[in-house]
């Protein structure tokens, strides 16, 4: 192993497993190509930050984090499916589209594949689509800078406080330690594959239908993209929220994104913190039902 790689660790996990971290990385890159070098060292530098940050899986931080990612991944990608409904709304109303220039395409793009990482994150296969996630991100979040150049330059903070939100809620899963991951609920390729090309087709058909008169509301538009990934992320997501630090951490990617949306704003602030407020209310009597039920039985 790569010396540097090695003191990315702390002091003391260095001299307690160092030799055994070494050999590990060595049965895993040999002969292998870059490619897998590259992941491999990537997992390095992960693990070696989560120990710093103090978020292993023994740790309370990492703990949270394994709590809340579900959320912050259903967040995201209930974002991406309404910036890509909005988008198509858009073009189906008036024939004008929001992606006339070429980059608004990219950004497009790159919505698609934050929404596919999402439900293959949600799905069961969390690495990948976690990765998938901030890569698609991180990809609009370059887009839109390149967009409103050279504004960046003149105001960087107000642009930094725009930017980084997205940007940190997307890096939340990626803090979820590998051996608190959450199981694999879609187990048939199959399966995956109807998934994966039932989520473009129903932003397609939010669209098409919002475009129809039934909803006519951003608010609306949004609340349906968040319900659809709640129901993806399911009843394993819901059961790991446990105290109220994880409600609440687990709660807030879905006002802050939003706001970033434009639907969550003056008008809509309270009315959505009452809401989770309730929400977290009903999960607190709900699990003190379940674990009541579960004592007598």
């Amino acid at each position: 192993m790569n010396p540097l790689l090695l003191r990315l660790y702390p002091a003391g996990f260095r001299r307690a497993f160092g030799d055994e971290m070494a050999e590990a990385y060595r049965q895993a890159t040999e002969g292998a190509g870059p490619l897998t070098r590259l992941r491999e060292a990537g997992d390095i530098v992960a693990h070696a930050l989560r120990l710093r940050l103090g978020v292993g899986s023994a740790q309370r931080g990492g703990r949270l984090f394994a709590a809340t990612a579900p959320f912050a991944l259903a967040a995201t990608g209930a974002h991406a499916a309404f910036l890509l409904a909005s988008t198509l709304n858009l073009a189906y109303v008036t024939g004008l589209p929001d992606f006339r220039a070429p980059l608004g395409y990219v950004m497009s793009g790159f919505s698609v594949l934050t929404l596919i990482g999402a439900v293959l994150a949600l799905s069961g296969r969390f690495a990948s689509g976690a990765r998938t996630v901030f890569a698609g991100v991180a990809g609009n979040t370059v887009c839109f800078v390149i967009a409103v150049l050279p504004g960046v330059l003149d105001m960087p903070l107000a642009h930094l406080a725009y930017l980084a939100p997205p940007l940190m809620i997307a890096a939340l899963p990626l803090l979820c330690p590998p051996d608190l991951h959450p199981p694999c609920r879609i187990r048939t390729t199959t399966g995956l594959v109807a998934l994966l090309l039932w989520a473009p087709l129903s932003v397609v058909l939010l669209a098409v239908l919002d475009a129809g008169g039934i909803g006519m509301m951003p608010l609306w538009r949004f609340a349906v993209t968040v319900t659809a990934a709640l129901a993806l992320a399911g009843r394993p997501a819901l059961s790991g929220i446990r105290t109220s630090g994880q409600f609440a951490l687990a709660a807030a990617p879905f006002p802050v994104l939003g706001y970033f949306a434009g639907v969550v704003g003056q008008d809509t602030a309270v009315p959505c913190l009452v809401l989770l407020a309730a929400t977290g209310l009903g999960v607190r009597l709900w699990r003190s039902r379940h674990a009541d039920t579960t004592g007598r039985a």
